[in-house]
């Protein structure tokens, strides 16, 4: 009888979730601990403790603080070997998660981001091969955010309805690497459009931004123009409007109008006193053919072009998905705003991780299926190299991050 090559990973001296955690400095977490105040606060139960407590909570997708001690306390001795790391009580978890300052975890996530984008320029800067990212050499960002539902009844400081309480998450991601940029996790209680400048502070000139109409506000449109960053929104229902200039529509039949319009109403014409760029596309949208109205700054590009960036805006919905789906933004550790912001920022860490590890293993498939082998095989000590090579059942291989070019739109296809 012939045999059959064997698929069990070659063996190692550390576990995957210690090869996981290895990503982070060994000096990065005491630091931060020093600088927000968190060591002062800590007496048996350290920071890094605390930290691969949370990990480990968004890698098995634990549902309450029991499940993350039971599992740790069962694997207290593999966990002792990851930095002396121990396993919490019930009270000493959510004591930290109350009451442990959370711009720890924030601050964490962007040093831990800078570092591993120091490790492979090309994680940093992602795929610039074809399609749009041929055609842009210059960043792509997109700005959007996502609620995070949450209990009304026991957490009042997130109510933004009579009866409902959420979080929200306002994020702009680099199109190209697919990394976050910039992120604010606050209540769900303020519009869109307050956060607009926050997080769009640090894009510089040159540099394209894409936003759906909630971020719209016509001083800031105004503000990124005269920093020479481009923008592509789209239109509101209510715009008052002149038409300046109309243009030649291109043969493709999508393309309905591309016009040069300035503002009419006092208040937006003292806003925005400069010209703007509208234009109507076809799209079909859940099977009906609908007409969708853009607005962009750039006044030269083919109207196709623009109608074909705002579609890339729909890549941060896959982002977020992939994050919910997986990760733990469904079930919190604790009630109150701190735990909640711990909770997300340490999501936001694991994704970077496993990301990271996607990138330097050339994993093939999807972010979902990634999470899945790890979690499966979180205490094993198996070299990760083989483990992604080995693992899974589908034989395809498919994109990790789907590409600005392949970005979905429904009649864009």
């Amino acid at each position: 009888m012939k045999k059959t090559k064997s698929r069990i990973p070659t063996r190692r001296s550390l576990s995957v979730l210690r090869q996981l955690c290895n990503l982070i400095p060994n000096h990065l977490v005491p630091k931060l601990a020093r600088a927000t105040g968190v060591d002062k606060k800590a007496r048996t139960f350290l920071p890094w403790s605390h930290v691969v407590s949370l990990l480990y909570a968004h890698l098995v997708h634990a549902l309450s603080l029991n499940d993350v001690c039971d599992g740790l306390h069962l694997h207290a001795g593999p966990l002792s070997s990851i930095r002396a790391a121990t396993p919490p009580s019930r009270n000493n978890l959510s004591h930290a998660n109350k009451n442990r300052d959370a711009s720890m975890a924030e601050q964490l996530f962007w040093g831990v981001l800078e570092h591993l984008q120091s490790l492979d320029r090309r994680f940093a800067h992602g795929w610039r091969g074809k399609g749009l990212t041929r055609r842009f050499k210059r960043a792509i960002h997109v700005v959007d955010s996502t609620t995070i539902q949450l209990i009304a009844s026991c957490m009042d400081w997130a109510q933004h309805r009579r009866r409902k309480a959420a979080a929200k998450c306002h994020l702009r991601l680099d199109l190209h690497s697919f990394l976050p940029r910039f992120a604010i996790v606050d209540t769900a209680r303020h519009h869109d459009n307050k956060r607009a400048r926050e997080m769009c502070a640090g894009i510089r000139a040159g540099e394209i931004v894409l936003f759906d109409k909630a971020y719209m506000e016509f001083l800031h449109l105004w503000e990124l123009l005269q920093r020479g960053v481009f923008w592509v929104t789209r239109a509101k229902d209510n715009l008052q409007y002149d038409v300046i200039e109309r243009r030649r529509t291109p043969k493709d039949k999508r393309i309905v109008s591309d016009e040069i319009i300035v503002l009419t109403t006092d208040a937006t014409r003292r806003q925005y006193p400069g010209r703007l760029r509208r234009v109507v596309a076809r799209v079909e949208v859940n099977g009906v053919e609908q007409e969708m109205v853009f607005l962009t700054n750039h006044l030269e590009w083919a109207a196709t072009t623009v109608a074909d960036l705002y579609r890339c805006r729909w890549q941060i919905e896959v982002f977020f998905k992939q994050i919910k789906q997986t990760l733990q933004w469904a079930d919190f550790l604790g009630t109150s705003a701190n735990a909640v912001r711990w909770q997300v920022w340490m999501a936001l860490l694991a994704y970077v991780l496993l990301r990271f590890l996607a990138w330097v293993h050339s994993w093939g498939h999807s972010f979902s299926r990634l999470f899945t082998v790890v979690r499966a095989v979180l205490w094993q000590r198996w070299a990760l190299e083989d483990l992604f090579a080995f693992y899974g059942t589908a034989g395809e291989r498919y994109r990790m991050v789907a590409m600005p070019q392949q970005a979905y739109l429904p009649g864009f296809e």
